[in-house]
C-alpha cells in the first residue's frame, strides 16, 4: 500500500512539475487555472493539450503549450524556423473564425520556456483518437484509450472537415496545404474542427476568380517541424512544387482512408527519399488497387477514389464533397442542424424539434449527451422554445444515468421549474413527474419541484389540475407534513370546491382518498371529514368519491373514524348521500355496506365501553366492600382467649387486689395491661385463621342486611338474669373474633362499623365494633333491642347515646332484689394470683335509698366537677334502644367519656333511681 501511495505520488509530483517547468512564467497562466494533461496535436504532436478554466469566469478552456525542451537537439537557427512556424500557425488559426475550425480564446503568449495559447475545451486530437499517443502523459488516459468512433461520429466529423476546407477555399482563398489527423481536433462535445496553419498558403490574388497559390519546394534539410506531413500531402507538391485547392482535397481522400482503416494513411512514405517514394506512389495512384480502399464505406468508396486521384482537376471540391449521398444520414443530418440553428427562426426550429424524439434513439447516447445536449439547453434561454425544447431534454434525461441527470440535466432545468409562462412547460413536467422524482435528489425535489406541483393546481388548465391530482399520489411520501398540511391540501380542497369540471372535482377527490395514509388522524377528522359536506355537486361520480374518503378513513389502520363522529356527523351524512336520485343500485348497495360497516362498528365499541364501565363500577363496589370489611378486621382485632381470660382478670382486680381496672388508682403502675408475646402460630392456630378467614369470606358474599321497622309491643317488665346475659355477651365474643393481635392505643373514635352476623345472641341486636381503651375491642351491642325488653315509650328512648353520656345500668338493676343471680358459671373464665372468690359471693345485695356516686367516676375521670353532677346520660329503661348498650355507652370501652360533660334533657325520677340501684349493683359485684 505505501509503495502504492509513493508512486501515485511521484507520478503526480512529475505530472506537476512538467506542467509547472512548461507554463511557469508564460503570460497564459495570469488569466487562466491550467489543469491536467489530457493530449496532443499539432504539427508533429508536438502541442501537449491541458483542460484548464479561465479565473474571472471559471470558463472552461484548453490550453496548448510547446514546450521549447523539445528542440533543444537542433541548433539555433532551426530553433528559430520551428518556433516561427509554430507562431505563424497559431496567429492564423487566430485571425480565422468558422465553427469548423478551432476557436482561439487567448492568442499565443511565449516565455523563455514556451508557448502558450488557449482554445475553446477540447477532447483529443484526431490522431490520438486513432492510435497515436506521441507526446501524452503516461499513463495514457483511460478515455482516449478507449474511445471509438461511432459512424455518426464520422460521417458528420468529416462532414465538418469538408465544410471548413469550403470555408478555407471560398470564403478566405486559402489553401490549408496539411491537413492531417493531428490537425484534427475533437472538441469537448465531439465536434472536428480544424488546426495547424503553420503551412498554410493565402491566394496571390485574392480578388481574382481564380486564385494562385504559391508554394515552396520541399526541403529535406529543414527539420520536420518545417515539413508537411508527406504522407498527406498531394503528389504535386513534391513533384511539381504547385498547388491549389485540390491539393487539399487529396489530403482529404487519404484521411477518409485513415479514419476506416485506424488511422493508418494510404501509403507508407521513405522520408529519407521521398522524391523516389512519391514516384512510386503516383504510379499506384494511377492503377489503384480496389483492396485499398476495401475497409471505406462503399457509398462513398468512388468519391474517396476520386479524391486520391493523381489528376486534381478529377478531385471534387469540398462544396461538392458536402452533398453526397453518404453524408445524407440521419445522424449526420441532425448534427449538422444543429450547428446551424443560430441561423435558424423559431418557426423553422420548433418544426425541427417536433420530429427530433423520433431521431434521438438512433443516435449514439456519446453524441446526444456530449453533442445534442448541450445545443438544446442552450435554447432554454429563449422562452417561446422551452416547450419544443423540454420534451427532448427530459427524452434525453431518461437515458442518462442518476449521476449524469444531477450533472449534465439538472442544472439547466432547475430555472425552468420557476418558469410559469408558457403553461404548456407545467404540462410537460407534470407528464414526466415521475422521472423527475426518480433521479432528482430529494432536497432538490423539495426545493424545485414541489413548488412548480403547487403552482400546477393553480393553474388555469383543467388539463394540467388533472395530470396535477393524478401524480401528486405518487410523491406525497416525499412532501414534509407541514407543506403538506399548510401547502398542498388547502390547494385540492381549494380546486375541488372552485372548479366548474367534474373530471377536477372527482380527481381531487381520488387524489385526497389516496393521500389520506400521509395524514394525521385528527387532521383527517377536523379538516377533511368536514370538508366533504362543503362539496356542493351531487354527482355519482361526486358522491362515491365521497364514499370512497369515508371508507378509506374508517378502514384504515393509522386512521378510523371516531365512534361519537359516526354517530353525530359521519352516519347521518352518509345515510343522507345514500338516498340520493342520481345513485343506481350498485353504488347504493356500496354506500350501505360501509354504512351497516359503521354501525356495526359503533354499537360493538359502545357496548364494549358499556360493558367495561359496567365491570369498572362491579369491581369498584366490590373494592370499597373489600375496603369496608378489611377496615373492620383491622379494627376488630380480637385478642385471644388466653389473652381475653388475663384482660378480664386484671380488669376484676384478680392480679392488682382491689385497687380498680389499671392499678392506678391505688397509686400503683405495676399492673399495665400486659403484651402477649408474638410468636410464631401454631397449627391449632393457622387452622382457626383459615377458618375464620372463610368465614370472611362468605360474610363478603352476603347481601347487606336491610334495616327492618320494630312494632312496638306492650311494656310488659321482665326481670333478666344479668349472669345469664354476661355469660352470653362473653360467649359471643369469643365466637366472633377475627383477629387476635392486641391493640396497645385506646380507641377515640365511635362506633366503627356495624359487623353483620347471624341470629342475635339473647335477643340481642348486631354487634359493633368497640373498645374499652386498653385491649382490642370487645363486641357488644350497637343496635336492636336491648337485654329483650321493649321500650314503653318509643320517642322517649329512639336516640343512642352520646359519646359522652353516663352509662344507664338501670335495666340491670331491675328486680335483682328479689332473686339473686347465679353467676359461678363464670368461675372458670377468670384467673388471679389471689384465692379464688366464687363469683355466687361476688353478687350484689339487695340495697335501697340514694346510691354514692359511681365508683367509675372517680375510676376514669380526670377530678374535673362535672364528673359530681347527676348522671347525665339519656334515659335507659328495661327495655333498651339503640346505643343502649354500645361502644359509645359502655365504660369498659372508653372511659375517657365520662370527662366530656354535655347537658342532657330532663330524665324521670325513678329511672334516676334504677341507674343509682345499677350502679350500686355494679359495685358491689366488682369492688
Amino acid at each position: 500500500m505505501e509503495s502504492m501511495l509513493n508512486k501515485l505520488k511521484s507520478t503526480v509530483t512529475k505530472v506537476a512539475g512538467d506542467m509547472t517547468s512548461a507554463v511557469m512564467g508564460n503570460p497564459v497562466t495570469r488569466e487562466f487555472e491550467v489543469g491536467r494533461h489530457i493530449a496532443s496535436g499539432g504539427p508533429g504532436m508536438c502541442w501537449r493539450i491541458y483542460n484548464g478554466t479561465k479565473k474571472s469566469t471559471k470558463q472552461e478552456v484548453a490550453v496548448f503549450v510547446f514546450d521549447k525542451k523539445l528542440i533543444d537537439r537542433y541548433q539555433k537557427f532551426e530553433k528559430d524556423q520551428i518556433i516561427d512556424s509554430l507562431k505563424r500557425g497559431v496567429q492564423q488559426l487566430t485571425r480565422l473564425r468558422h465553427p469548423r475550425l478551432l476557436t482561439v480564446q487567448h492568442p499565443l503568449e511565449e516565455s523563455r520556456d514556451c508557448l502558450a495559447f488557449c482554445t475553446e475545451p477540447v477532447f483529443a486530437s484526431l490522431a490520438n483518437v486513432l492510435g497515436h499517443w506521441d507526446n501524452l502523459p503516461s499513463p495514457v488516459p483511460t478515455d482516449i484509450k478507449e474511445y471509438n468512433l461511432y459512424d455518426v461520429e464520422t460521417k458528420y466529423g468529416l462532414l465538418q472537415i469538408s465544410e471548413g476546407l469550403s470555408f478555407l477555399h471560398s470564403g478566405v482563398k486559402m489553401v490549408h496545404s496539411n491537413l492531417c489527423p493531428e490537425n484534427v481536433i475533437l472538441n469537448k462535445s465531439g465536434a472536428w474542427k480544424i488546426m495547424g496553419f503553420d503551412f498554410s498558403i493565402s491566394s496571390s490574388n485574392p480578388s481574382d476568380t481564380e486564385p494562385k497559390y504559391v508554394c515552396k519546394e520541399w526541403d529535406p534539410n529543414l527539420p520536420p517541424l518545417c515539413l508537411r506531413n508527406p504522407e498527406y500531402v498531394a503528389p504535386e507538391y513534391i513533384l511539381s512544387v504547385s498547388c491549389d485547392a485540390a491539393s487539399d482535397m487529396y489530403s482529404l481522400g487519404v484521411l477518409f482512408h485513415a479514419v476506416f482503416n485506424e488511422g493508418k494513411p494510404i501509403f507508407q512514405v521513405n522520408k529519407q527519399d521521398i522524391f523516389k517514394s512519391f514516384s512510386r506512389q503516383l504510379d499506384q495512384l494511377s492503377h489503384l488497387n480496389p483492396g485499398v480502399l476495401s475497409q471505406v464505406p462503399e457509398e462513398v468508396r468512388e468519391h474517396v477514389k476520386m479524391l486520391l486521384s493523381v489528376t486534381s482537376n478529377v478531385r471534387p471540391d469540398a462544396d461538392q464533397m458536402t452533398k453526397i449521398p453518404f453524408f445524407d444520414d440521419v445522424g449526420a443530418m441532425t448534427l449538422q442542424y444543429f450547428d446551424s440553428l443560430f441561423q435558424q427562426d423559431n418557426l423553422q426550429k420548433s418544426q425541427f424539434y417536433k420530429g427530433l424524439p423520433k431521431v434521438l434513439p438512433k443516435l449514439p447516447k456519446r453524441v446526444i449527451i456530449y453533442r445534442i445536449l448541450p445545443a438544446l439547453t442552450s435554447e432554454f434561454a429563449n422562452p417561446d422554445m422551452v416547450p419544443f425544447v423540454l420534451p427532448n431534454v427530459l427524452l434525453i434525461a431518461e437515458e442518462c444515468t442518476k449521476e449524469e441527470y444531477i450533472r449534465l440535466v439538472l442544472p439547466d432545468l432547475t430555472p425552468i421549474f420557476k418558469q410559469q409562462e408558457p403553461v404548456q412547460i407545467l404540462l410537460i413536467f407534470l407528464q414526466k413527474m415521475d422521472l423527475l422524482l426518480t433521479k432528482t435528489p430529494p432536497e432538490d425535489i423539495k426545493s424545485s419541484v414541489l413548488p412548480m406541483v403547487y403552482r400546477a393546481m393553480e393553474a388555469p388548465s383543467t388539463q394540467i389540475q388533472e395530470l396535477c391530482l393524478n401524480i401528486i399520489p405518487t410523491f406525497a411520501n416525499l412532501i414534509e407534513y407541514p407543506s403538506m398540511k399548510n401547502a398542498l391540501i388547502p390547494r385540492i380542497k381549494s380546486a375541488c370546491l372552485q372548479t366548474s369540471s367534474l373530471a377536477v372535482r372527482v380527481n381531487s377527490l381520488v387524489c385526497l382518498g389516496k393521500i389520506l395514509e400521509y395524514l394525521d388522524k385528527w387532521f383527517v377528522i377536523d379538516e377533511i371529514l368536514p370538508f366533504l359536506q362543503q362539496i356542493p355537486s351531487r354527482e355519482p361520480a361526486v358522491l362515491m368519491g365521497v364514499l370512497g374518503i369515508y371508507k378509506c378513513t374508517f378502514t384504515h389502520k393509522k386512521l378510523g373514524i371516531p365512534k361519537e363522529h359516526l354517530a353525530g356527523k359521519s352516519l347521518p351524512h352518509l345515510v343522507s348521500l345514500s338516498i340520493d336520485n342520481n345513485l343506481n343500485l350498485n353504488q347504493f348497495n356500496s354506500f350501505m355496506a360501509v354504512i351497516r360497516d359503521m354501525l356495526s362498528r359503533m354499537e360493538a365499541e359502545h357496548k364494549t365501553k358499556l360493558e367495561q364501565l359496567h365491570i369498572m363500577q362491579e369491581q369498584q363496589r366490590s373494592l370499597n366492600i373489600t375496603n369496608q370489611m378489611n377496615q373492620s378486621e383491622e379494627t376488630k382485632s380480637t385478642p385471644s382467649p388466653a389473652t381475653q381470660v388475663r384482660e378480664i382478670d386484671e380488669i376484676f382486680g384478680g392480679s392488682s387486689g382491689s385497687a380498680g381496672v389499671n392499678g392506678k388508682e391505688n397509686g400503683s403502675s405495676s399492673s399495665t395491661v400486659s403484651q402477649p408475646s408474638r410468636v410464631s402460630l401454631t397449627l391449632e392456630e393457622k387452622q382457626r385463621l383459615a377458618k375464620e378467614q372463610e368465614q370472611a369470606a362468605k360474610l363478603r358474599s352476603q347481601q347487606p342486611l336491610a334495616p327492618q321497622s320494630i312494632k312496638p309491643a306492650a311494656t310488659t317488665l321482665q326481670a333478666k338474669d344479668l349472669t345469664s346475659s354476661l355469660l352470653n355477651s362473653m360467649t359471643s365474643l369469643n365466637n366472633l373474633s377475627l383477629n387476635s393481635g392486641p391493640r396497645t392505643m385506646p380507641m377515640q373514635g365511635g362506633t366503627i362499623s356495624t359487623f353483620p352476623s347471624g341470629p342475635s345472641i339473647g335477643g340481642m341486636g348486631n354487634m359493633g365494633s368497640i373498645s374499652n381503651g386498653f385491649n382490642s375491642p370487645i363486641g357488644f351491642q350497637t343496635g336492636g333491642m336491648g337485654m329483650g325488653m321493649r321500650p314503653t315509650n318509643p320517642g322517649l328512648y329512639g336516640g343512642m347515646a352520646t359519646t359522652t353520656s353516663v352509662p344507664n345500668f338501670s335495666a340491670l338493676s331491675q328486680n335483682q332484689s328479689n332473686k339473686p343471680s347465679d353467676i359461678s358459671a363464670l368461675d372458670s373464665l377468670f384467673t388471679s394470683n389471689k384465692p379464688k372468690v366464687s363469683l355466687n359471693q361476688m353478687a350484689p345485695k339487695p340495697t335501697s335509698g340514694t346510691t354514692a356516686p359511681s365508683p367509675w367516676l372517680s375510676q376514669f375521670g380526670t377530678g374535673q366537677p362535672s364528673q359530681t353532677a347527676p348522671m347525665q346520660a339519656a334515659p335507659m329503661g328495661m327495655a333498651g334502644v339503640q346505643g343502649g348498650f354500645g361502644m359509645q355507652a359502655n365504660p369498659f370501652f372508653n372511659p375517657q367519656n365520662f370527662s366530656q360533660p354535655v347537658a342532657a334533657p330532663a330524665v324521670n325520677t325513678g329511672m334516676m333511681k334504677q341507674s343509682a340501684s345499677v350502679n350500686s349493683d355494679l359495685k358491689d359485684l366488682f369492688g
